[in-house]
């Protein structure tokens, strides 16, 4: 007899990954527990960066506008600004288009190179106040705050836990659990999962600080300015917010006055106004060994750590918690299979792993500039050599461009791929690749027309997807028929009848009905017997 379970899917730590994750499940109507040590977001703003591909997905949430109205005005550019000293022109400016300027870019095209939104800056501690915020309205989601997961045990099919909340301790049972909660994660600890690491684990100061003073945009605007000295500078708001960052030796404690130590690695005296918090953290290129140990389950840092070079770590993240969470959710409802919760690992790992490499690149050019620089190369060396890399900066093909071919729960298709570009979202609707967004006719953007479950696009003309959709529903599946006759879908979309995910991954696609249809939606839902 199964043990009674007071939550279907318990959530450890409620920042971003988690409050999205929590998010994610409740979109599909499946309710869960959260805990989160915290009683309130952290103000040091950490990530910086959601990219389009995460935007789009928190579209889906309802979270986008709010995003942005938190974030940076869309009119700036998010120029990166490599420096000798901040009291001398720069060296090379990286250009970065604003949101404005991408928004026009988008308008002009329609071919499914563009992605329905463009990316946003905004600091991490408003991404997460704003989640958490969401979810702690939401009715089906159970926030804790000030509450500490410690201890666990994880069966194949049921997970108990001890939180403690103001020193009192409870359990709790959940069929899953999901550990959110960073990259020092109680869950990965207790689940005995070991990180891959590349290189070793470094530290880092960063204080958060309000300025007036002009000298720090004396050669303009830049979102990021690189020091050679050893220094990265965050435009927080475009305004008076700032951020800076140095790297610290082994032996070398957080400075008593990190400030001072700021302007000397900038080189340049400035005024400042506030000093709102100092945090030291670890700079790290880690993937865990594996994200899954029953009906546990690892997202977001727990399960990598970047350096904030390129955004990678809170985007990968929510890309996490948005395959994670239908798939869980699907288990919970009672259509989804066990090959569901296997496919996690297939398809999200090897983007960490992807993401690492590049986030790697990044770093060491920093570094590189740096000792260049310091060994006495010529401003015009240096420029010469960060030329090359300009393109880390246009890079929207790595944030579009993964591809889920080897995972159980896709309908692969024999032959080759479609080329992938780093500069440009390839237009397909190759099975694991992330589905053409593209306006139709009224105005309106298709991903806005896809249903919360599965969603069959039939492009045929004759209503050739609603006996399959029919027999997906009498399955208990959640799809919808999307009949669509619209020239731009019908130019980039390939096939007569694409099915598409919740998390707008092409499962399957023919022009022709299935032969064997039942088969088609045992493997996209994860009951195929591998």
């Amino acid at each position: 007899m199964r043990q009674t379970v007071d939550t279907p899917v318990l959530v450890a730590g409620a920042g971003p990954v988690g409050a999205i994750l929590a998010l994610e499940l409740a979109r599909h109507g499946v309710a869960c527990t959260v805990v989160e040590r915290s009683h309130q977001p952290s103000t040091h703003p950490k990530m910086d960066y959601v990219n389009a591909r995460s935007m789009e997905l928190l579209r889906g949430l309802g979270l986008s506008t709010a995003i942005r109205e938190a974030g940076v005005a869309p009119r700036h550019p998010t120029d990166f600004q490599w420096t000798q000293r901040l009291d001398g022109p720069p060296v090379m400016i990286w250009h970065h288009p604003s949101v404005d300027q991408m928004r026009r870019e988008y308008a002009a095209v329609n071919d499914g190179t563009a992605p329905v939104e463009p990316y946003q800056r905004v600091e991490g501690s408003q991404l997460e106040r704003l989640a958490r915020d969401a979810a702690r309205r939401h009715p089906l989601i159970d926030l804790r705050e000030g509450c500490t997961l410690t201890d666990l045990s994880v069966d194949a099919d049921l997970v108990r836990a001890t939180v403690v909340d103001s020193a009192t301790p409870t359990s709790l049972t959940a069929r899953y659990l999901v550990g959110c909660d960073g990259g020092h994660s109680t869950v990965r600890r207790a689940l005995r999962i070991e990180l891959d690491r590349d290189g070793p684990v470094t530290s880092h100061c960063s204080v958060y600080f309000r300025s007036h003073d002009p000298a720090l945009r004396r050669y303009g605007r830049a979102f990021l300015t690189i020091g050679a000295l050893g220094v990265n500078l965050v435009s927080r708001d475009e305004e008076h917010v700032w951020s800076a960052s140095v790297p610290l030796s082994a032996d070398r404690p957080v400075p008593t006055d990190p400030m001072a130590l700021i302007k000397e690695r900038l080189g340049c005296e400035f005024e400042v106004d506030e000093v709102m918090s100092v945090a030291q953290w670890e700079g790290s290129l880690a993937v865990a060994t594996a994200y899954r140990h029953g009906a546990a389950f690892l997202a977001g840092d727990a399960a990598h750590q970047f350096y904030p070079a390129g955004g990678h770590g809170a985007n990968t993240g929510i890309g996490d918690a948005m395959d994670l969470g239908w798939k869980l959710a699907a288990l919970v409802n009672g259509w989804g299979g066990p090959e569901l919760l296997t496919s996690y690992e297939r398809e999200r790992r090897p983007v960490a792993l992807f993401n690492r490499e590049l986030c790697a690149d990044l770093v060491a050019v920093t570094r590189r500039f740096g000792r260049l620089a310091r060994a006495g190369a010529s401003r015009e060396q240096l420029a010469g050599i960060l030329e090359q890399e300009a393109h880390q900066v246009d890079s929207i093909g790595v944030h579009f461009g993964h591809r889920y071919t080897t995972s159980p729960v896709i309908w692969a298709e024999d032959g080759e791929a479609p080329p992938w570009q780093w500069r440009q979202i390839t237009a397909t609707t190759w099975p694991g690749s992330r589905a053409p967004s593209t306006r139709l006719a009224t105005g309106a953007q298709l991903f806005d027309l896809f249903g919360v479950g599965f969603t069959l696009v039939d492009l045929s003309g004759r209503g050739t997807g609603e006996p399959l959709v029919k027999e997906a529903v009498r399955r208990g599946i959640p799809m919808i028929h999307l009949a669509l006759t619209d020239d731009a879908v019908r130019a980039c979309w390939e096939r007569d009848l694409v099915l598409v995910r919740p998390d707008h991954v092409v499962a399957w696609r023919d022009d022709e009905p299935a032969a064997d249809w039942d088969a088609v939606l045992d493997r996209v839902t994860g009951r195929e017997t591998p």
